[in-house]
């Protein structure tokens, strides 16, 4: 009985999730056409620009102290070990169904974002409110379960603006360059072909005029020969630079973590804005408002997107059957035994709302925003879509069953 009304407490928060969704799903019908992609891309910007940043920054504000981060500090850790363990997860299904150029970094990206910020969110306050739930009480347990569903949606913008919005970028850049740029000489499909040319157009004929110097191999000295490596080292590396974005590592989600971060840690600006009798609480309220409603917005857009993916077009299977393998099986497994390690290594708290919290890390379907990214380079939306779409589907299962799971474990400890 009691597993039973674990597993009822964990279904609550997952069929919110659903109802919402599919409610996205039917505003985006042509038939009803008030959810279509022009106004799911417009609401999209303002989700970025607007709404996700003030969830951020007014829940962190809120929720998040000094003494709090010096507990919560294995946190970051545990998120970037999920996005670590993902990453070489999702290399290895790289290698094994070698996809499309355009697609790698959007593979890449599902096994290794989860969707840290908004289903958290949702499903911690939930799985508090509920008779079921071994976290005590429920005032209590909302008020830390915030906390840090907080901190995770927080250090997870930070990870996936500054990560995975690079990746999508270059593999979408790389895929423009493969469907444009035409082969010199025609190639089996077991040869690799490079299609990105490793020198500028300057340095391309500065080796041109210079070519009688290149043609001569044999007279190039040892200390020479060095020079010429270190130089394509030293290539290589400005080239490495050249492609990331680190702009994107101060994307809006992440300028609103530092803000909310800034306001909860520094006891001046905490006291100007958080609290009935502070004298700019005005501020803290509204960006609380707005954040309020960045969640149902992003899981409409979400709806809407996994409809498209239904009219999608035809993409490998075993990509999807991977990620999905990846991230509901292999990462909860591997999520399991880092937590434990963790507990005996006294790496972290033996608080059951805390551990359930980073078990949950490890199970969570792909990062919506992901899709946000495919939108703004325009490549891979489709596939996306039907990522999304069976992700998603299948994450109604997962999640109820490792969140109940998860629950009955951390009650043991």
């Amino acid at each position: 009985m009691e597993v039973l009304q674990l597993f009822i407490t964990a279904s609550i928060p997952v069929l919110k999730v659903l109802l919402i969704t599919a409610l996205g799903s039917y505003l985006a019908l042509d038939s009803v056409n008030i959810l279509g992609e022009d106004s799911r891309k417009h609401l999209n910007t303002v989700v970025f620009y607007v709404l996700n940043p003030a969830l951020v920054s007014s829940n962190l504000a809120r929720t998040i102290t000094y003494e709090s981060m010096v507990k919560l500090w294995f946190m970051p850790v545990n998120i970037l070990i999920t996005f670590i363990v993902g990453s070489i997860l999702g290399w290895i299904l790289l290698l094994l169904t070698r996809p499309p150029a355009h697609l790698r970094g959007l593979v890449l990206g599902c096994c290794a974002a989860g969707n840290l910020g908004n289903l958290l969110l949702i499903i911690v306050p939930a799985v508090c409110k509920e008779k079921g739930s071994p976290f005590g009480a429920p005032d209590v347990c909302r008020t830390y379960g915030l906390a840090y569903a907080s901190l995770s949606m927080a250090i997870g913008a930070i990870y996936l603006w500054s990560y995975v919005y690079n990746i999508v970028r270059i593999s979408a850049k790389r895929g423009t360059q493969d469907s444009t740029q035409s082969p010199v000489r025609s190639s089996t499909p077991n040869e690799i072909s490079c299609t990105e040319p490793l020198l500028s157009s300057k340095e391309s004929e500065v080796v041109e005029d210079n070519a009688n110097h290149y043609a001569l191999p044999c007279t190039i000295s040892e200390e020479n020969a060095k020079m010429t490596t270190s130089g394509k080292i030293k290539q290589r590396i400005m080239m490495v630079f050249g492609k990331l974005n680190l702009k994107t590592i101060f994307a809006p989600s992440t300028t609103g973590a530092i803000v909310g971060f800034s306001i909860g840690l520094i006891p001046q600006i905490r006291k100007a804005l958080i609290g009935d009798g502070a004298p700019l609480r005005v501020v803290q309220d509204t960006a609380s408002l707005l954040g309020d409603g960045a969640i149902p917005t992003l899981t409409l857009i979400i709806g809407g997107n996994l409809l498209k993916g239904l009219r999608g077009p035809g993409m490998q299977k075993s990509l999807v059957v991977g990620i999905i393998i990846v991230r509901y099986v292999a990462l909860p497994l591997i999520g399991i035994l880092v937590i434990k390690g963790a507990l005996k290594l006294g790496l972290v708290h033996s608080d059951p709302l805390y551990l359930f919290v980073l078990l949950l890390q490890f199970s969570l379907p792909p990062a919506m925003n992901i899709g946000t990214m495919t939108q703004l380079f325009g490549a891979g939306e489709k596939e996306c879509s039907v990522i999304m779409l069976w992700t998603y589907a299948f994450a109604s299962v997962s999640l109820t069953f490792w969140s109940a799971f998860f629950m009955w474990l951390v009650a043991r400890v």
